[in-house]
């Protein structure tokens, strides 16, 4: 049977082409306030083609941009699976730096170049096209899914969780899928089983109440931006280990295989350097570079701005200065719990001469798989089926919420399995999506329908 499903997408390869183009044309930029009724087109656009698949499709609205569902429940005694994906993508700028529009795409060396092309559109547009594959051609498939499919990833997902939570009860299923990761390298498709967490915070320190003179002042008032980067630069000793009071305290450290695992991947550190464009890399004393990307948690100071940044100098103590700080989780560390413990231990080191303002942004815990249960076993046997070559079991630095939302408040793990690559420029320019991973990535969603099938 599955033979007719891979022909099926074989002599659909130019037509799923022109469905990615068509989805990618949209500016469907979440942050982008002007691009309200595109949001919507785009939210039609994904209905439809989940329809044409031959889901059963809804909109809803919410307090934000829509969210797209389609479902199929003709499997009686299979497993359910939700697949999500995001049809917003990045603001495209800096536009000077695209070789070719971000909204108008165009295939150059076998790839596709077009703002969302890997994140999101492309990645996600594998699985329905998998779906209406099967139910074209054999009318059914081997299991159950339900579709959800937002349009805020880009800018927290404020209105995901509080829609998940509303149909617990109706969405219920056995496992999701996400596909907004990637492969290892172009050569090892990947399954992730981890993922790192956040907290996310602002730190204001205001001083006098304008501008000063730094002569007249200077030396007899507090200067915001010295107190605020001396402050910052407590939280973090000469060997990459962070200062926050507990911090470590719950990690959950790597054991000696996963460590054996990571080192057994193939990583060349010079070319790592050299793709970045640094003579070093740097980081926690005692761990390797792939550990600490993926497994250690980190303190990060995102931005820093107060006083002047004009051409030329301005001789002034400053009014205000401002910090924003990230810190990437790692499983077992509660991120609401130490966004709290910072915010008191910088309020215990700031002098009375200024005042601190706290901002606390957002968070999200940490996630870790166990990658021997059936479900990852039956992905990695469809990924290997379509990529013609075992993936490796993999963590990643960065988050993805929704994962975390989907173990609270459905009690399932995540297939996370992604077809891009960490050079696809995602949120860059000139973003890009293999085409030959695109095609590989919707024949293992095809196959793993199957392979999860009791």
């Amino acid at each position: 049977m599955f033979s007719t499903i891979k022909s099926f997408l074989e002599d659909r390869r130019d037509q799923s082409l022109e469905d990615l183009k068509q989805f990618l044309r949209f500016e469907s930029v979440s942050a982008d306030s002007n691009c309200l009724e595109v949001m919507k087109q785009t939210a039609g656009f994904v209905r439809d083609r989940l329809a044409a698949a031959g889901l059963k499709t809804e909109i809803h609205p919410t307090a934000g941009h829509p969210i797209v569902t389609g479902e199929w429940h003709g499997a009686a005694g299979a497993p359910t699976v939700l697949v999500y994906g995001h049809y917003d993508v990045q603001p495209p700028d800096p536009l000077e730096l695209w070789t070719s529009p971000p909204f108008e795409p165009e295939v150059r060396d076998g790839k596709i170049y077009a703002r969302g092309a890997t994140d999101d559109k492309g990645q996600m547009l594998t699985h329905v096209l998998s779906v209406e594959a099967w139910l074209k051609t054999t009318g059914k498939l081997p299991v159950n899914v339900i579709f959800v499919i937002e349009g805020e990833e880009e800018v927290g997902s404020n209105n995901l969780d509080l829609f998940l939570a509303e149909k617990k009860e109706e969405y219920a299923c056995d496992i999701a899928v996400v596909s907004d990761t990637s492969m290892y390298s172009p050569e090892l498709p990947a399954i992730t089983y981890g993922l790192r967490g956040i907290l996310a915070c602002e730190v204001t320190l205001t001083g006098p109440n304008r501008d000063l003179h730094s002569g007249v002042f200077g030396g007899a008032v507090a200067n915001p931006i010295n107190i605020l980067t001396k402050m910052l630069g407590s939280l973090q000793d000469d060997n990459g280990k962070v200062l926050i009071p507990g911090f470590y305290d719950d990690v959950l450290e790597l054991s000696d295989e996963e460590k054996k695992q990571f080192a057994q991947l193939p990583f060349d550190e010079a070319e790592f350097m050299n793709n970045l464009g640094i003579n070093a890399v740097q980081g926690e004393a005692g761990y390797s570079t792939t550990q600490r990307r993926w497994a250690r948690p980190t303190f990060d100071i995102n931005g820093i701005f107060g006083g002047y940044s004009g051409e030329g100098p301005k001789t002034i103590i400053p009014s205000t200065a401002t910090a924003k700080i990230t810190c990437r989780l790692v499983p077992n560390q509660n991120a609401a719990q130490l966004t709290a413990t910072l915010k008191s231990h910088l309020e215990s080191i700031c002098p009375a001469s200024v005042t601190m303002e706290f901002a606390d942004f957002h968070g999200c815990e940490g996630i870790f798989f166990n990658t021997s249960g059936p479900y990852f076993q039956a992905a990695s046997q469809a990924i290997h089926h379509a990529f013609g070559t075992e993936p490796v079991f993999i963590r990643e630095g960065g988050s993805i919420p929704v994962v975390a939302t989907f173990q609270e408040i459905f009690g399932v793990e995540t297939l996370l399995l992604g077809w891009g690559l960490n050079s696809d420029n995602l949120h860059g320019p000139n973003e890009h999506f293999l085409l030959e991973n695109f095609y590989r990535g919707t024949l293992a969603s095809a196959k793993l329908w199957e392979e999860l099938a009791p």
